[in-house]
């Protein structure tokens, strides 16, 4: 049987219609081509689109469930021929690199675009134009000398816009960049003579709903021909596996149909062609090279590639003048920073050190005002809200969730009294200290007024039918629509974030040495402390016994009786023996952790590049076990003072961690330093894997913790919980700094001279 794929219209559209249309799987493809999906093991055709027979001289009711050579009776390219195509994609994964592959049909010369999904392989042909190869490759040329050439960002980001006008002949083409509420600026234009300018207004971030921005992440070229086409559905072969309508997953597509309701807002717009452009930083959308053509107009295959090629040119422009400008700003800061913390120790005194001398806790950032609410003080520093305004922030702070940095641009939005003082405090980052005795070190950003001009009123129109449901419409005017936008400030950067988090780990460091003062309290919370730890060691001890004698009685089953086994029974009880070799490793890290409070420690000076050099020997053996080269150079190894046992398990845990997150790299780097000061020796383990988001990792070091990117790999979620322990206990300090997909930085430092812990 036959069935259609496309998905049913709702009666009526919500209000949030646009954040949850399914656009991926919309049943229907664009009618300037046609698609065909086969079976990746058999290559028997499951899903064909309707207007084939515009194409190949056969109905798609024809095609399905038959072999692939039944579409080629039109075309000079042998099944054979086809099938060891698509034999190379599927071994390789190489779809990107063999796409298009061009012959003809009919007579006709045609590209074919193919990409494997899951179990499917998608076909999909498209015209092809005459070439223009050395007219495009020129522009590509030009591209790339200018991008290394010493030109400013934005004249890099209009000639782009020039060039991809060039080289697709659009009427307009405009560089869209998102803020971080991703409502969109047009920061270029290039375009025709006759056309109103659209440079420098703003579209809302309804224009471009969630769903999408991720699929311009996953296609970076999207084009729609012509608006007023009617799109071909999408049939499928109804059998035992296949749901009746189940829609074809066109994530990947390059014929995917357009939502109805982008098309009303084309439409409204003049607009009768379309071609959008993705421009990633570090893996996330930064903005888009939009399209415009007042009249239908096809951009063939190669000529999409070749505009594409010139955008990631400029998306690679953006990420090194970028990182150049944020590892500028960092180190300064860090400079800043440190010097701080040279103060706190030097005085021996957090209010002295931060807020009595020439540099200042206002120093580390690009803030204009700072606060350290300290021992029921407030230390004012630059320009800041009053004191009793402070104090409302600190007591509303007490109620938001987070344990160690807290930012925002928009602090009236979450907080209105804020609105009164927003002249100084619109931003606010603050670093608690201890929120149960309201102590904090606050910075603040003033308002920053802006006057928005928006491509009409960003708010969407809505009708109530006959029945009372609501509909919801793009916009019909698009003429520049003013709004003065109040109550935020600068954005705070992730340097900034970085270095406030060192700034409390050194703070933090001397309120607990001077805490030691309160001799009493330590005491009870010491015997409390050794209690739980030797309550968690029992237990774990106690449970080592049992989960031997699980293990030895299923290898001694599994060993004596495997061979009488059926499979599934012997796969279960490799299951139990895996479990409990997890279990057994969970459990020793417990009694590891567990032991360190009652452990003495031997103050030595550590020989480190022997020590080093034995832990990186022992890593590689075990990722060469698992197929894995991974590279870990040294730079310098001052000595350290410190316990020979536990300092080796710091940088076990600090290397291994390093060397187990960069799996996903094709050239993983793991790159371990040492600096040495007057005051103290600071080592730092730096990899290039997955990293994290440093707003999500307050709680890096609490037991059993795990951030959710680092979900699938193996780990107790101990290893960081031991490290920070053997830390606190040689009075040292541990930071870090992490970038997504980019490099993680841990950093530890230990007292240089010999203590008594």
């Amino acid at each position: 049987m036959i069935v259609p794929t496309a998905n049913i219209a709702p009666s009526g559209i919500n209000l949030t219609n646009c954040e949850t249309e399914p656009i991926h799987i919309p049943g229907y493809i664009q009618s300037h081509g046609f698609l065909v999906a086969i079976s990746a093991n058999d290559f028997v055709i499951r899903y064909c689109s309707e207007n084939s027979s515009t194409f190949v001289n056969r109905p798609a009711t024809d095609l399905l469930g038959k072999p692939l050579d039944a579409l080629l009776t039109e075309t000079d390219l042998t099944a054979a021929e086809l099938v060891s195509i698509l034999n190379v994609g599927k071994r390789e994964n190489a779809w990107s690199r063999m796409n298009p592959h061009r012959f003809r049909i009919n007579g006709n010369e045609w590209n074919l675009i193919a990409h494997q999904h899951d179990t499917l392989i998608i076909l999909e042909w498209e015209s092809a134009v005459a070439a223009h190869a050395h007219f495009e490759q020129q522009l590509i040329a030009d591209a790339l000398s200018e991008v290394q050439s010493n030109r400013t960002l934005i004249e890099l980001i209009q000639n782009t816009a020039r060039r991809v006008k060039q080289i697709i002949g659009y009427d307009r083409v405009m560089v869209y960049r998102f803020a971080a509420d991703w409502h969109g600026e047009v920061i270029a234009e290039e375009k025709e003579s006759h056309l109103e300018s659209y440079l420098g207004l703003h579209y809302p971030a309804s224009d471009i709903p969630r769903q999408a921005r991720e699929l311009y992440k996953t296609n970076l070229v999207r084009i729609i021909a012509d608006v007023k086409s009617a799109p071909s559905p999408i049939f499928s072969l109804r059998d035992g596996e296949q749901a009746e309508g189940q829609p074809l997953d066109l994530t990947h597509s390059v014929l995917r149909a357009v939502s109805p309701i982008h098309i009303e807002y084309l439409k409204n717009m003049g607009v009768q062609a379309s071609m959008s452009i993705s421009l990633l930083y570090r893996g996330e959308l930064w903005g888009l090279i939009s399209c415009h053509h007042s009249t239908p107009r096809f951009v063939d295959f190669p000529a999409r590639q070749a505009a594409k090629f010139v955008s990631q040119l400029l998306s690679s422009a953006l990420e090194f003048r970028k990182d150049e400008e944020d590892q500028s700003l960092l180190f300064q800061i860090q400079q800043n920073g440190q010097t701080l913390n040279s103060q706190i120790l030097k005085d021996w005194d957090v209010v002295v050190g931060l807020t009595q001398h020439p540099l200042t806790a206002l120093h580390i950032n690009s803030a204009t005002g700072a606060v350290l609410a300290f021992d029921n003080t407030f230390y004012c520093m630059g320009k800041t809200p009053t004191e009793s305004a402070v104090a409302g922030i600190t007591n509303w702070l007490k109620t938001q969730e987070f344990d160690t940095v807290f930012e925002t641009d928009r602090l009236p939005e979450l907080y209105p009294p804020a609105e009164s003082f927003r002249e100084v405090a619109s931003g606010v980052l603050a670093i608690a200290l201890s929120k149960e005795l309201d102590e904090y070190l606050l910075w603040f950003k003033p308002e920053q007024v802006r006057q928005v001009t928006w491509a009409g009123n960003p708010d969407k129109p809505v009708t109530v039918s006959e029945n009372g449901r609501q509909h919801l419409h793009p916009r019909k005017s698009f003429e520049a629509w003013s709004q003065t936008v109040r109550n935020t400030s600068e954005p705070w950067r992730d340097a900034e974030l970085a270095v406030a988090i060192k700034l409390r780990e050194d703070v933090l460091q001397v309120v607990a040495r001077k805490a030691n003062e309160v001799r009493q309290l330590n005491e009870r919370l010491r015997v409390a402390y050794e209690e739980l730890d030797a309550f968690s060691y029992t237990v774990s001890h106690d449970l080592r016994t049992p989960l031997s004698s699980i293990r030895c009685y299923s290898e001694i089953i599994l060993e004596e009786q495997g061979a009488t086994m059926d499979d599934d029974t012997r796969v279960m009880f490799q299951k139990i023996l895996d479990s409990t070799e997890r279990m057994r490793s969970l459990i020793r890290h417990i009694l590891y952790y567990s032991r360190m409070g009652r452990t003495e420690l031997n103050f030595t000076k550590l020989d480190m590049p022997k020590m080093l050099d034995v832990i990186r020997d022992e890593i590689l053996i075990t990722e060469k076990n698992k197929n894995r080269n991974v590279q870990i150079e040294f730079g310098a190894m001052p000595s350290i003072y410190g316990d020979p046992t536990m300092v080796n398990q710091v940088f076990t845990n600090l290397i291994s961690n390093a060397a187990k997150y960069t799996q996903r790299v094709p050239e993983a780097v793991v790159w371990v330093e040492g600096r040495e000061t007057s005051d103290e020796v600071t080592y730092t383990v730096k990899d290039n894997g997955i990293g994290f988001d440093m707003k999500h990792a307050a709680k890096m070091f609490d037991l059993f913790k795990r951030l959710e990117n680092a979900a699938s790999f193996d780990g107790t979620g101990v290893g960081l919980a031991i490290v920070k322990r053997i830390i606190n206990r040689h009075r040292g300090k541990i930071w870090f700094h992490s970038e997504p997909n980019r490099e993680t930085r841990f950093s530890v430092s230990f007292p240089k001279e010999q203590q008594t812990p």
